[in-house]
């Protein structure tokens, strides 16, 4: 929904279960309706679609396609932003480093993301500009030896020709679409720096003679052309995961040139680290609640010299709660917005609010998306129903808005 001028604010759908087309239809017909009354006020209601590549492949079919739309009219809702990261399960099996897969040196992960920009393109209403969130390029831990140059070209080979895609949808429909690379610890691309040199050191190089040559483009308008279809999904959680201040990353891309396509409103998990082991222990057993065998929570400890020690996840880090030097962790886990506080640990709400505040003064974005998928592998105690709990995120962030 529109909250001011060109912002607008949705829910990502990858909250709830569901791979085929007919599971994700029968959960937006569950809970957009009752939300939409709750909190659209009559204006039409955000859906942040999300659509595996099996869905993506019974969607496209026309009279699909077809009832959907007039499910949408019906609603009053549209959709503007397609989350194309998972491609395949990610609810009730095992997730973990599989959610890269296929990553952007395979042309699944590219024709993936094409068909969900064909579905956009149909979907998406006049006037407002719609995205893809992708995976940052594959896993870093992939790619520990030799070969990453070759995959480098690659990945940057295949989101070459789906940029040269969306230029095409854009001559032919009139609808501007862009793939929003989704930067997280242990991506490929993780931070402020990394994403600033991929852009200006791999794909914008790589890129750029191909699209002049495939779109008959000057290298001035290649250029544009890719910095207006490959743009930035800032997830709140991922970058406070590795300490990045939001207002100075959202700063430094903008002075270089990279846009923010959609921040997905997210918060992850810190704790200072005690220095006594009675106290540590009963850290250990906080973060331990939030260990799960579905999703990565990766870990970044923070050492009294500034320096970033990182774990792939939440056990492995566990191990040397006893004698890590460091002075606070963070960790991967899209906790509940709403909640600052749990136990011991506390979330990193504030970087949310921060970045409330500068899209409210000075907007970086057109799309703000609450994101927080983890309800299933939550501590029991902070399960609830999911309607509510999705209304109660909703509510905050216009609070917050509105402060």
């Amino acid at each position: 929904m529109k909250i001011t001028g060109n912002t607008h604010l949705t829910y990502c759908t990858n909250i709830h279960p569901g791979e085929t087309w007919e599971e994700v239809f029968r959960t937006l017909q569950t809970y957009v309706p009752p939300l939409r009354q709750a909190l659209a006020l009559g204006q039409p209601f955000g859906i942040g679609l999300r659509l595996s590549d099996a869905a993506s492949r019974d969607l496209i079919l026309p009279n699909k396609l077809t009832e959907f739309k007039g499910w949408l009219a019906s609603q009053n809702a549209y959709v503007a932003i397609i989350n194309g990261f998972p491609y395949g399960g990610f609810h009730r099996q095992r997730v973990k480093d599989e959610v890269h897969q296929p990553d952007w040196t395979t042309t699944d992960r590219f024709e993936y993301t094409v068909r969900l920009a064909r579905i956009l393109a149909q979907l998406l209403p006049e006037g407002i500009e719609g995205g893809i969130s992708t995976s940052p390029v594959t896993y870093r831990h992939w790619w520990q030896g030799n070969g990453q140059s070759a995959m480098l070209r690659q990945a940057c080979g295949h989101l070459t020709n789906a940029i040269a895609e969306l230029h095409q949808i854009r001559q032919e429909t009139g609808k501007l679409i862009h793939i929003d690379m989704e930067p997280e610890p242990d991506g490929w691309i993780d931070t402020t720096a990394n994403t600033i040199d991929f852009f200006k050191n791999h794909l914008i190089p790589n890129a750029v003679v191909d699209l002049q040559t495939a779109l008959n483009l000057t290298q001035s308008e290649a250029e544009e052309s890719i910095l207006t279809h490959f743009q930035l999904c800032y997830d709140v959680c991922h970058f406070a995961v590795m300490y990045e201040d939001p207002a100075e990353a959202i700063r430094q891309f903008t002075q270089a040139g990279i846009r923010i396509g959609r921040a997905q409103i997210s918060a992850a998990l810190k704790a200072a680290i005690p220095g006594d082991q009675a106290g540590r222990q009963a850290l250990a057993g906080q973060f331990r609640k939030f260990a799960d065998s579905v999703y990565l929570h990766q870990v970044a400890a923070r050492m009294p010299d500034g320096t970033i020690a990182q774990f792939p996840d939440l056990p492995p880090a566990l191990n040397t709660m006893e004698t890590t030097q460091a002075s606070e962790w963070r960790s991967h886990f899209h906790v509940p917005v709403f909640v600052h506080d749990y136990g011991l640990l506390q979330s990193t709400q504030d970087d949310i609010v921060t970045v409330l505040q500068r899209q409210r003064h000075e907007p970086f974005t057109r799309h703000l998306e609450v994101e927080t998928y983890t309800w299933e592998v939550l501590p029991d105690d902070l399960k609830l129903d999911l309607t509510a709990s999705i209304r109660r995120e909703l509510e905050w962030v216009l609070d917050q808005w509105k402060s």
